[in-house]
């Protein structure tokens, strides 16, 4: 017996214990709508994802072929479509998930209206984020769900025993929209006990997976912006404990947490570290601080010093009473941070770089895994990289290092539109089509994620519409540059009454008054129109 109509015979159950009160209930439209809400809380959704993500991480240790990807997204409804897209395309959502990103909820979800990336956004944007993507995906399945069961319907009235079959399966195997979302954490807006409640929060929203950077919390800026600041290891490694402990106290036993790295663009630190003893974490940790050695006689007023190997050395201290670290440490800050992070309860890496160079990431990813050999990474494909001019200057110096003519191009101007066509450019093409798989081959990435395309996609078609409508194009240009496209890709939105539900709560009006429901998708209903 299929699950379907398993569902149905434990409703009639029910409805026989109940009596004659029950008489109203139909044990199919029961089971539909009990199929159409499969997760009944966050808690169910993160338990399920987390172990949706482990197999994953799993897969990809055995064969780095098999890597992952997300997008991210400001709104439910972007996340929806994404998802919808990925089945209609791809037929299985299968190792795609979807990625909340702390700059999109600053610049696109705060009440304050758009923020920098600096952590200044209400915390509980992030969690209220999640649980509206969750409701969205789940509103993705009832929907999709719901055109199975009235094609079903269809089906058994014609009497097409072979379709009713083939709609039976595809609703016993109905693959769900709701993937793993990884989500921004920042620096955990706050101490350890801060970090541990808003965890919480996005736990039970939704969150199996959540990331967490080393800056100061109340410094922090864009992983990509400068002027960031970094925190000893001990205060990172509490608020990485501080998430695993939300994650066990609420049952999600394998949630994952990435810990991610900013030490490449950190210039500076707002602490010196705690150190007991010649080699010990904090005595790594600030070993990598610019310093000058000095007699006690040279001891100014209000000096900070360290005595490492008899030596008095002064670190150097800005006015704004951070100190900073050694010009070109940044790589080896990295590699510590994320091996430490692996051995006190992170799960993923994601460390921050200023260009995407697989060589660069793959150098610092074999350091850590002398260490930890199945170290994995998270990899921020950044719209903060010029990707175009890039990948031009990375093949533009190849070229010219194994002695082939580049007198044709200028380096500095290789975004121009004149290199479009040339060797060079569709080189660079190549390297950025393969960009992912090839990190994940040779750099140990497990996740590649855009962090916020969908606020450029947004912003890219809403001014090819504007430019047409308000100009000369007039409504041609919604009709051939918007409604022409959906109807002939198959948008599902382009039926954006359905989407939003009407179809759903028809069904649901018969199931509730029978013969009296008013039903708003009658044959004068304009959505008829597409097909």
């Amino acid at each position: 017996m299929s699950a379907y109509q398993n569902e149905i015979k434990a409703v009639a159950a029910l409805k026989e214990k109940y009596g004659s009160s029950w008489s109203a209930i139909n044990p199919e439209y029961a089971a539909r709508m009990r199929i159409q809400n499969r997760f009944k809380t966050g808690l169910d959704i993160a338990k399920y994802t987390a172990a949706i993500m482990r197999k994953d991480m799993a897969e990809y240790d055995a064969d780095p072929s098999v890597y992952t990807q997300s997008l991210g997204c400001w709104h439910g409804f972007i996340g929806q479509q994404k998802l919808i897209s990925i089945k209609k395309h791809l037929k299985t959502t299968n190792k795609r998930y979807l990625y909340l990103s702390g700059w999109m909820v600053a610049a696109l979800r705060s009440d304050f209206g758009p923020l920098p990336d600096q952590s200044m956004h209400e915390k509980t944007a992030v969690s209220g984020l999640i649980e509206e993507l969750y409701t969205f995906l789940r509103q993705a399945d009832a929907r999709e769900l719901d055109l199975l069961f009235s094609a079903l319907d269809a089906a058994r009235a014609a009497g097409d025993k072979t379709k009713e079959a083939e709609l039976q399966a595809q609703i016993d195997n109905f693959e769900t929209h709701v993937v793993p979302i990884i989500a921004d954490i920042d620096a955990g807006f706050g101490n350890p006990e801060a970090t541990y409640l808003l965890a919480k929060k996005m736990i039970e929203a939704g969150a199996c997976c959540i990331q967490i950077e080393n800056q100061v919390s109340d410094e922090k800026q864009c992983g990509h912006q400068d002027g960031k600041v970094t925190v000893p290891h001990a205060d990172f490694l509490a608020k990485i404990n501080a998430v695993r402990y939300a994650f066990l106290e609420l049952g999600v036993d394998d949630g994952v947490i990435v810990a991610r790295t900013d030490s490449l663009g950190a210039g500076l630190t707002k602490q010196i570290a705690v150190t007991n003893e010649p080699g010990d974490l904090g005595d790594q940790y600030n070993a990598f601080l610019d310093c000058e050695e000095i007699s006690e006689a040279e001891l100014g007023n209000g000096d900070v010093v360290i005595k490492r190997e008899g030596k008095l050395l002064r670190p150097k201290r800005l006015p704004s009473n951070l100190f900073q670290f050694r010009k070109g440490t940044g790589e080896a800050r990295c590699v510590l941070d994320s091996i430490t992070s692996l051995q006190n309860g992170a799960d993923l890496l994601w460390i921050e770089t200023e260009k995407p160079h697989v060589g660069q990431i793959a150098a610092m990813m074999n350091e850590v895994r002398k260490v930890i050999p199945n170290a994995k990474l998270v990899y921020n494909n950044s719209p903060s990289f010029n990707w175009t001019l890039n990948f031009r200057q990375q093949v533009f110096d190849t070229m010219a290092a194994e002695g082939k003519d580049v007198s044709a191009y200028d380096r500095a101007k290789l975004m121009s539109v004149e290199y479009d066509n040339s060797e060079l450019a569709q080189i660079a093409d190549e390297k950025i089509r393969t960009f992912q798989r090839d990190g994940s081959a040779q750099a140990g990435i497990f996740h590649h994620l855009i962090t916020l395309p969908t606020y450029h996609t947004a912003a890219l078609s809403t001014d090819n519409l504007a430019k047409g409508y308000f100009a000369e194009e007039g409504m041609l240009a919604y009709v051939k540059g918007v409604q022409r496209q959906e109807i002939r890709q198959g948008i599902a939105c382009v039926k954006h009454q359905n989407m939003a539900g009407s179809d759903i709560g028809d069904n649901h009006k018969e199931y509730f008054a029978g013969e009296a429901a008013l039903k708003a998708g009658g044959k004068d209903n304009t959505m008829n129109q597409f097909h």
